[in-house]
């Protein structure tokens, strides 16, 4: 009898260890599973509508509270390989007929293509390289912000996990391979599971912070989130800048040659 109670409590003892070890497995085969490069490959390949149109109103707010408001139609599609964007500034007078065009590829190592109409030039002009870190129309979007950067153009770390708004987020620092790029290092919150931005730090070539990009508001349409609120807040100077999207519509059918040089200068 006290040698079966002894086996028994060995058994016991044996089917707790066994158990402990798995867990610890499973705890250790979670963590190789999920890394800074995975969350930001599943927030750069979040399942998105094949075109869109939307109303974009762009307001830039200076440290002084003073604010100035742009009305943009704004034109997405993506192609599988290129995700095209275009935007047209419709209000106020001084930047009407303005019209911007960015080209996103799929393929690593690609760069952005992104031009300019200026209509007192009568002009497209393309963005080089080396004006990608130029601020757009007054804003604090640089010309690169409004690109789409591929995973790969970073080395990624998971930092921690963090409570945002109520919603738990990976917490992802990111650092440039490129020497030359505009920002040492950006910090972003990524929300699980939904795969989004929830905020994200800008730091300068000096290790500063620079910026700050939150996400007010998102909605889902159609199955698909899309962000309807964000602000860019450049804690250097103070300024800030609210784009905010409203009569959204998603896989209207918009044609490709939408986004051409040519409809760039005739405008919407």
């Amino acid at each position: 009898m006290f040698n079966e109670e002894k086996a028994q409590r060995i058994s016991g003892r044996k089917i707790t260890l066994i158990f402990l070890v798995l867990m610890v497995i499973s705890t250790v085969l979670s963590a190789q599973e999920i890394t800074g490069l995975k969350i930001i490959e599943n927030v750069y390949n979040r399942p998105a509508a094949q075109d869109q149109s939307a109303d974009l109103t762009m307001s830039l707010i200076n440290s002084r509270g003073n604010e100035r408001v742009r009305e943009i139609k704004q034109y997405l599609k993506d192609t599988g390989d290129v995700e095209k964007k275009i935007m047209y500034f419709v209000a106020p007078a001084d930047v009407y007929n303005t019209s911007f065009m960015n080209w996103s590829y799929a393929k690593a190592g690609k760069n952005d293509d992104q031009w300019i109409y200026l209509p007192a030039l009568k002009r497209v002009k393309r963005i080089s390289s080396d004006s990608k870190s130029d601020y757009f129309m007054g804003s604090d979007f640089t010309y690169d912000d409004l690109g789409d950067r591929h995973p790969t153009a970073d080395t990624h770390k998971l930092l921690r996990e963090e409570e945002v708004d109520g919603e738990m987020c990976f917490v992802v620092e990111s650092i440039p391979k490129e020497e030359e790029y505009m920002y040492s290092k950006t910090i972003t919150w990524i929300v699980k599971d939904k795969w989004i931005g929830k905020k994200k730090e800008f730091y300068d070539e000096d290790g500063e912070l620079l910026k700050t990009l939150t996400v007010k508001e998102s909605v889902k349409i159609k199955d698909f989130i899309v962000i309807t609120l964000s602000e860019m807040h450049n804690v250097q100077s103070g300024h800030k800048t609210i784009m905010k999207l409203a009569n959204v519509e998603l896989d209207i059918g918009i044609a490709d040659n939408k986004f051409t040089e040519r409809m760039m200068k005739r405008g919407m």
